[in-house]
């Protein structure tokens, strides 16, 4: 008898006892499995209805902030303001479970509608007082004001108007920094006419928008937390963001580790010398470690251009995305377009009379309005940005900022309005 008669008979003798054992236990085990499959699907189905109740029940608050001739303050007033921002609270699990509650979150938003800059702060309304009270006292002379909903007014038609719109993602992992206003020596709060601002340029860009096309910009943010998986652990929690940056400088500094333990060889000296990391090496390190010692989001970048059809200029969207890589860094982090909302569409048989374009028109518009992004219906993996990166997408520029669409308080004010609610 050969070895392959030998081999396919053990293998018939496991079909004709396992196999039936197996459909056995297949059998006994398919209503729990069953279970299982049914009780997330209906999880998942329950969270979204009570939160989608939750989040009808609230109501919320769209103010504009118009800035003083001379407002002189460096991104880092931006930067403590925003701090008052960070609310990791959601509630006990009974709120979060039955009634839908989640972690407060916020948009800042700055538009441009036919070359009319504004800047605006989408919010809970139960925030609302402190939000303007903190920004009256970060920044005297400002003008805040609560207004109707800008985005009320818009509606996609697709006879009439053509969309474009993306969410920006990262171009390195999130611990990563940007090009921050530190890097641009904005933190040593510089002369006016010394100032390089990288917020600037899209302030321009954005007063050079002609009629009947906007740009709207909102950057959503939500106080990041230690929420995310334990690798190997079933239930542990960790802060994923701030164990990648660690993990990356431990690369960094252990990237030839055999070597530093051993030492190398100088030819001219015969010595042996311990390794030194480059100053690009030690510029990440320092930038990874600054960046994960302050408070830290989660944030959605949307940026939507949308025209009348015969108005509508594709140099434009070149624009938004090059003034979004003044924030870039070669050896550190950027932003590139992404998103699901407009895909590569190159040849016409891939969107049939423009079905599929129209659709995401539509729904981007939507989720805009909806301020969507950290929870269905737009759900959006979001990115981590600490607030000194946050403080460098948004603030008030000063008189550097030359934009002339730009509407800015005429004369200033001392302080706050007398009749500011508390």
């Amino acid at each position: 008898m050969t070895l392959d008669k030998v081999f396919l008979g053990i293998v018939d003798s496991f079909k004709t006892v396992l196999t039936p054992m197996v459909i056995n236990y297949i059998v006994a085990l398919s209503p729990i499995i069953l279970a299982i499959i049914l009780g997330r699907i209906f999880w998942d189905l329950w969270m979204r209805y009570v939160r989608a109740q939750f989040f009808v029940s609230q109501k919320y608050a769209v103010i504009e902030i118009r800035l003083p001739k001379d407002l002189y303050k460096s991104p880092l007033a931006m930067e403590m303001f925003l701090n008052s921002f960070h609310n990791t609270s959601d509630g006990n699990w009974y709120k979060q479970l039955w009634m839908g509650k989640t972690r407060p979150w916020f948009s800042l938003e700055m538009i441009s509608v036919e070359g009319q800059v504004k800047f605006f702060i989408w919010m809970p309304e139960s925030v609302k007082n402190n939000i303007q009270t903190a920004l009256y006292a970060t920044f005297p002379g400002i003008e805040v004001h609560e207004k109707d909903d800008y985005t009320r007014s818009a509606h996609f038609d697709k006879n009439d108007m053509k969309v474009w719109a993306t969410e920006f993602v990262f171009t390195q992992p999130d611990s990563y920094p940007i090009k921050t206003y530190v890097d641009y020596g904005l933190d040593k709060d510089p002369k006016e006419e010394f100032k390089v601002d990288p917020l600037v340029p899209f302030l321009e860009f954005l007063g050079s928008i002609g009629p009947n096309q906007q740009v709207w910009a909102q950057i959503m943010i939500r106080a990041h937390k230690k929420e995310q998986p334990k690798p190997g652990h079933l239930f542990k929690k960790h802060d994923a963001w701030k164990e990648s940056a660690k993990e990356e400088v431990h690369k960094i500094l252990m990237r030839d580790a055999k070597t530093k333990v051993a030492g190398m060889k100088d030819e001219e000296s015969g010595f042996t010398k311990m390794p030194s990391i480059s100053k690009g090496e030690q510029a990440i390190v320092e930038a990874l470690e600054r960046s994960v010692s302050k408070q830290s989001f989660d944030a959605g970048i949307r940026v939507i251009y949308m025209a009348k059809k015969d108005f509508f200029n594709p140099s434009n969207i070149v624009g938004i995305i090059g003034n979004f890589k003044h924030f870039s860094s070669e050896h550190l982090n950027g932003f590139k377009p992404g998103g699901p909302w407009m895909g590569k569409i190159e040849y016409p048989w891939q969107d049939y009379k423009d079905i599929r374009q129209n659709r995401m028109s539509k729904q981007v518009i939507m989720a805009y309005k909806r301020r969507s992004y950290f929870y269905p219906p737009f759900a959006q993996k979001p990115l981590v940005l600490n607030v000194e990166e946050l403080a460098t997408l948004f603030h008030f520029p000063g008189a550097v900022a030359s934009t002339p669409t730009l509407e800015r308080v005429p004369s200033k004010k001392s302080e706050a309005p007398a009749n500011l609610p508390i």
